[in-house]
């Protein structure tokens, strides 16, 4: 069983993906480091820097499958070095002549740098697939709810009409810059490091800046402008944007959440049949999904904090920060797993009650309208003095507990304007939603472009 809440089997996949928990094993771990192993050791064959066959056997003999990972783990707990400890096993596995030129003038935080960034790498084809899926889910629901008018809430009270298709809008235009910000990032993210101990390429030689660019070519890599092992900036970078993304989505349960409160009840996130809200209250049908995704992005936010922190390097090289990577990025990985999935669950399978967004618009008695009336009046007597009326009506109305039209009518500023007609038009919230529509349909006109 495993020894952490991310793989607990009570807890099944709530904070991370079995996709995601397979790129992040062990195993694979150590695997990613012995391909960069395997991929140096086949250069320098090539480039006559190890004997003819060292390479191809380094090579053949750097398989996961291969080795003791128990051996490993003591030897590690022996000489108080995981990479020295693969390194052994790898030199045992290769064998002869062979093992000596395994980990040939390389450093270990080559090794590791470079294998952290082949699992990223595979981490990221999920994230932007379960990211796409969340913008695929936005974009219908703002097509179908283009003009579904709901009340528009500012300090979360009732403020003007909009559309629900105009907030999911808000919603996607975001996500979309985060898909944005994901692809410019690869280039930035997607770099391995090769460079010796200090970043000299001592170790190698005259062919240093060869070695770097054919192991890293070899590997699918980037090749950087110069050694980072003192530059987190990369891992930063991806971090911060993991909590960002989060966050946004976080911020899309919360107001899921929000509506799906008994009181509103406009919006409901999908509850599987057979789904228990509570030991007991069988009656609950709870937000679940959004609630543990807002939890997620929480962590995923101080997961941030952290790896900024680690950018705060000493000299060439800082364990006391390196270190903080080893948990950050592989955790923040899992728990965004979890969060975009949560996402594209909720998007896709919203449910989404019209006709409580109509009777909650309705609530107010008119007063949601009540800028609508001044713009009106405002025509006839200017729009401060206008506002200044239709305030006192309103508050009229709210203190004295009467409909907001029978106030308005019986106003006698308001009367000499308008007439009772004009005055029910005006409270007619689908007469109030200016551009809604077309902003929606502008922002997936910009997302089909």
């Amino acid at each position: 069983m495993s020894d952490h809440p991310l793989g607990y089997k009570l807890f099944g996949d709530k904070f991370s993906t079995p996709e995601m928990r397979a790129i992040f094993s062990e195993a694979s771990y150590i695997q990613s480091l012995l391909d960069v192993e395997a991929a140096l050791a086949a250069v320098q064959e090539r480039l006559g820097l190890i004997p003819a066959g060292a390479g191809a056997t380094i090579a053949a003999a750097a398989r996961v499958e291969r080795m003791d990972l128990d051996a490993i783990a003591a030897d590690s707990r022996n000489c108080a070095h995981y990479l020295v400890a693969v390194v052994r096993a790898l030199e045992q596995a290769s064998g002869g002549e062979a093992g000596q030129y395994v980990h040939y003038g390389t450093t270990t935080q080559d090794i590791i740098d470079t294998g952290t960034v082949l699992l990223l790498r595979r981490a990221l084809g999920p994230m932007a697939r379960d990211l796409g899926r969340v913008e695929a889910a936005l974009a219908g629901l703002a097509e179908r709810h283009k003009a579904t008018p709901m009340a528009g809430r500012t300090h979360a009270v009732h403020a003007l009409p909009i559309t629900f298709g105009l907030k999911v809008a808000v919603w996607l235009a975001e996500v979309a810059r985060h898909c944005e910000r994901l692809e410019q990032l690869k280039a930035r993210l997607l770099v391995g490091n090769i460079t010796g101990a200090v970043g000299t390429f001592a170790g190698f030689g005259s062919q240093g800046f060869a070695v770097q660019a054919e192991t890293l070519r070899v590997l699918g890599l980037g090749v950087p402008e110069v050694c980072w092992h003192a530059a987190r900036d990369r891992f930063a970078e991806f971090v911060t944007w993991e909590a960002l993304t989060a966050s946004t989505l976080a911020k899309i349960a919360n107001e899921v959440r929000s509506l799906m409160k008994t009181e509103v009840g406009e919006l409901e996130e999908p509850v599987p049949p057979g789904a228990v809200g509570s030991t007991t209250m069988p009656q609950k049908r709870n937000p679940n999904l959004c609630e543990d995704t807002l939890a997620l992005a929480k962590i995923l936010r101080g997961h941030a904090h952290a790896m900024l922190e680690a950018v705060e390097v000493e000299h060439e090289r800082d364990a006391g920060a390196w270190r903080m990577e080893f948990v950050v990025l592989p955790e923040s990985c899992l728990l965004l797993s979890a969060v975009l999935r949560n996402a594209a669950r909720i998007l896709e399978g919203l449910v989404v009650r019209e006709d409580r967004m109509a009777r909650n618009l309705g609530l107010t008695g008119g007063l949601i309208m009540a800028e609508a009336v001044m713009f009106a009046l405002g025509t006839h007597i200017g729009k401060q003095r206008a506002h200044d009326v239709v305030y006192a009506c309103a508050m009229a109305a709210q203190q004295g507990g009467r409909p907001f039209a029978e106030v308005l009518v019986a106003d006698r500023t308001v009367g000499q304007h308008l007439t009772g007609d004009e005055i029910a038009r005006l409270l007619d919230p689908q007469a109030h939603l200016g551009l809604a529509v077309q902003a929606v349909e502008q922002v997936l006109k910009g997302r089909r472009a």
